[in-house]
């Protein structure tokens, strides 16, 4: 039984290193769009390259997400935590390097393979290391830190485009990898995963992650390149789809049981993720942009602008799962989409000359809510509909489906609304697509919530609920706090 004390010397280390390594892939996550104009400039990148400049990192992710659990029950979990934090520190560094938008966009699918290692370990750490008396205030601990590191993150990126230059929202990883590796090897116990055994799942994750790439990769270029390639690559993308369901169904122990899906309520809420977290995605990755390129702020102001949707989930996104669990989670996850549609349409009124006080503030504001009033229901949700030995098998699914939802977003978004690829040089052409993205945004949150409301039912009594809800992160939902213990194969 793990029995390392909170208060002691060696709890306050572990707590450090675990915060400062899920901190470098959450703030990678909420500060590169404020970064996206200053690399288009100084790399004379197109549209469709800042699309993978964001698209890269999560593709890689999303995908190897559920592997990284695995290999950390296998083979240690802080040393996997560790090859993560080294690996992500280095593709950085070539990420602030990087001569051209090519280098960028490889450094950064190598980014994400890191991350797809450090991010479950560092609550697997927590929850193996810690006295279970101490286990939950180091788990609200970790969320909080980690909630106020993505609260800042986007100021510190803005200030660091504005001044030093973007290079440094990279290469400002490597320091915080330098501090966090020798605190970990020195002070954080080793621990693996209970009955971890036979073979891992590696041809699961590859067609996952190849079917998202091919179809991302469809998504952004068929505005821009040969139609016969893009529907060549629509097509392999489609049939790694199918490959990776034909796969998962065989395999006796697969990354990512079919039979999980024959919750009703655990699929439901898994379209409701898909769908909000989409609409999220793409607002994060052009909202950024909207206020830089068409409203005319620095990075610092734009970045500083976005902070008060965080701010709100860090601070009442507690309250809102107490409510749920009073309530139920139907009506949050009816209601809560339904403001965010809400707020990205009142975000039609930012454009030129647009005042923050009466214009951007109040979009984000009634987005935030929106958020604050879904995402702890629909983490506890997903929690409550499995049983409780798979409570982390289900919150990896669900964090990797909404990584997935909000990458083809990216993707997408720009096609639907007619972007060019200079779009983000032409204030009056990116200002039009903006306001076309919003109403597909907004009407993908409208389709969560009809989901919702049609099939999410109350969880029976006694479900699990999530620790993590205080973590400010916008791009996915809380991972659940218990080892993310993946099925091998």
């Amino acid at each position: 039984m793990p029995d390392v004390r909170l208060a002691s010397p060696q709890g306050k280390w572990i707590l450090l290193t675990t915060v400062l390594g899920s901190s470098m892939a959450l703030l990678d996550s909420t500060v590169v769009n404020v970064a996206l104009p200053r690399i288009g400039r100084d790399l004379d990148a197109d549209m469709a390259a800042l699309q993978w400049t964001v698209n890269a990192y999560m593709v890689t992710l999303a995908g190897l997400i559920l592997l990284g659990g695995a290999l950390g029950d296998r083979f240690g979990r802080r040393k996997v935590f560790v090859v993560g934090v080294v690996w992500f520190a280095v593709a950085s560094l070539l990420c602030g390097i990087a001569p051209n938008a090519g280098v960028l966009i490889a450094a950064r699918a190598l980014q994400g393979v890191g991350g797809a290692l450090l991010t479950p370990g560092s609550l697997a750490l927590i929850q193996a290391s810690f006295h279970p008396d101490d286990r939950g205030r180091a788990v609200g601990l970790w969320s909080g830190f980690g909630g106020v590191g993505a609260a800042v993150g986007p100021f510190v990126g803005g200030w660091l485009v504005d001044g030093p230059g973007w290079r440094w929202v990279f290469l400002l990883n490597v320091p915080l990898a330098l501090l966090c590796v020798p605190v970990a090897l020195r002070h954080v116990p080793e621990s693996g995963g209970e009955g971890a055994r036979g073979r891992f799942d590696v041809l699961g994750a590859v067609l996952g992650a190849s079917a998202l790439a091919l179809l991302t990769y469809a998504l952004i270029e068929a505005a821009g390149a040969n139609s016969l390639v893009v529907a060549g690559t629509a097509v392999a993308g489609a049939v790694a789809a199918v490959a990776f369901v034909v796969v998962e169904r065989r395999r006796s122990e697969p990354m990512m049981p079919p039979d999980i899906f024959s919750s009703r309520q655990f699929t439901a809420v898994n379209l409701v993720t898909l769908c909000v977290y989409a609409a999220l995605g793409g607002f994060f990755f052009l909202a950024a942009l909207q206020l830089q390129v068409v409203v005319g702020y620095s990075a610092l102001a734009a970045g500083t602008a976005l902070l008060p949707t965080t701010v709100l989930m860090l601070l009442l996104s507690a309250r809102s799962g107490e409510l749920a669990d009073r309530i139920g989670p139907r009506l949050p996850l009816t209601v809560g989409p339904l403001l965010c549609a809400a707020g990205m349409l009142l975000m039609l009124r930012v454009g030129p000359g647009a005042s923050y006080v009466a214009d951007v503030l109040p979009a984000l504001m009634v987005l935030g809510l929106g958020m604050v009033t879904l995402v702890a229901p629909l983490t506890a949700t997903v929690l409550g509909s499995v049983d409780v030995s798979r409570a982390g098998l289900a919150s990896g699914i669900n964090n990797a489906a909404a990584r997935a939802a909000g990458l083809v977003a990216v993707a997408a978004l720009p096609l639907l609304a007619g972007m060019g690829e200079e779009a983000y040089r032409e204030p009056a052409a990116f200002d039009a697509a903006f306001g076309k993205s919003m109403a597909w945004c907004a009407g993908a949150l409208v389709v969560g919530s009809v989901v919702a409301a049609a099939a999410v039912r109350r969880p029976p009594p006694g479900c699990k609920r999530p620790e993590c809800l205080r973590q400010g992160g916008v791009t996915a939902p809380p991972l659940e706090g218990e080892p993310v213990r993946k099925r091998l194969a």
